[in-house]
């Protein structure tokens, strides 16, 4: 087998994936609009599945828990063996099965409904014994796994995780989870950093900012570029009103196609109107625009509302933060 080959395998698998959660998208109706509401009014949320769906389970337990929602995972062995104690009045239940018929969730059935547990399933069998049991069941089916042999759980635990995920999404925007009540559930890391930390508690200020003026020379953008560290230079005038940008890619670019520096001046190969960004921004708005563009940028220039530098933020900035 070559490198094409394998290739051609991978790539065959996420197409697989990809038409399971595209045919699923297509199907959603009512019953997932209701499923969400139910669980945005829920007391606490309860996910259960056997096996690779189990483990999907705690993902989509997870999920919830990390927007502010109340659930936990249980193992339906270990409900029937007393856990299940800690299913309440106005807890909703979500069961993953692809065949809808898997015992131990099945046998788990009755018993949520004497706790007064509401039951959602993310089922690939609408016609199963879970399924006809669910007081909403969700269609997880798929055309095929992408195991070659149509047999490990691939496609169909995918679309299971994907459908969790939707649901996150849709409780999220029910409940009006905003970036803030997001941001004290995740106090460490970068997520937390990220939505918390504005860019003016990390830029670089003052006598660390890299700057020439417009009438500067190539070269002594360069020399600053390399004084200052910070990956480029900023052009302003004297009252430091921002006129453009060099970058490192920038300079790399001018020395490839330029065989004599000598009578580059800094307005000539400057980039005009740069991209810029203001100091009160969250860092996740400064990942923002430096990523989500047809040319991915490492640093932004921070100005005020004149216009007026007052920092730099890099990429590796944010991305140190969260250390």
């Amino acid at each position: 087998m070559n490198i094409s080959e394998i290739i051609d395998y991978g790539r065959n698998a996420l197409q697989d994936e990809i038409v399971a959660i595209q045919n699923a998208s297509n199907r959603l109706d009512d019953g997932f609009a209701n499923a969400a509401v139910m669980l945005a009014n829920a007391n606490k949320i309860v996910i259960s599945g056997v096996g690779k769906s189990g483990l999907i389970a705690r993902k989509i337990a997870a999920t919830f828990s990390s927007i502010g929602i109340s659930a936990i995972f249980l193992h339906p062995v270990e409900a029937l063996h007393g856990d299940i104690g800690v299913v309440q009045d106005r807890d909703v239940s979500i069961l993953i099965s692809k065949s809808g018929t898997t015992d131990e969730l099945v046998k788990l059935l009755p018993y949520l409904k004497m706790r007064n547990s509401r039951i959602i399933s993310i089922t690939g069998n609408l016609n199963s014994a879970l399924a006809r049991y669910s007081d909403i069941a969700l269609d997880g089916s798929v055309e095929k796994e992408a195991c070659p042999f149509n047999l490990a759980p691939t496609a169909s635990t995918t679309l299971a995780l994907a459908i969790g995920d939707a649901l996150a999404v849709a409780v999220m925007k029910i409940n009006g989870v905003s970036l803030n009540d997001f941001s004290r559930l995740h106090p460490l890391g970068q997520i937390g950093r990220n939505v918390s930390v504005k860019v003016c508690d990390i830029m670089h200020i003052d006598k660390a900012l890299p700057v020439c003026s417009q009438g500067a020379s190539f070269r002594d953008a360069v020399i600053e570029i390399s004084r200052k560290d910070l990956g480029c230079v900023c052009v302003t005038n004297d009252n430091l009103l921002l006129l453009g940008i060099i970058t490192d890619g920038d300079v790399r670019r001018i020395l490839q196609n330029s065989e004599d520096m000598r009578g580059i001046m800094v307005n000539d190969v400057m980039t005009k109107s740069p991209v810029t960004i203001n100091s009160d921004a969250y860092l996740h708005e400064a990942l923002a625009i430096m990523e989500n563009r047809e040319s991915e940028i490492s640093v932004l220039p921070v100005v005020n509302e004149d216009n007026i530098l007052i920092g730099v933020i890099r990429l590796h900035d944010i991305v140190q933060s969260g250390s």
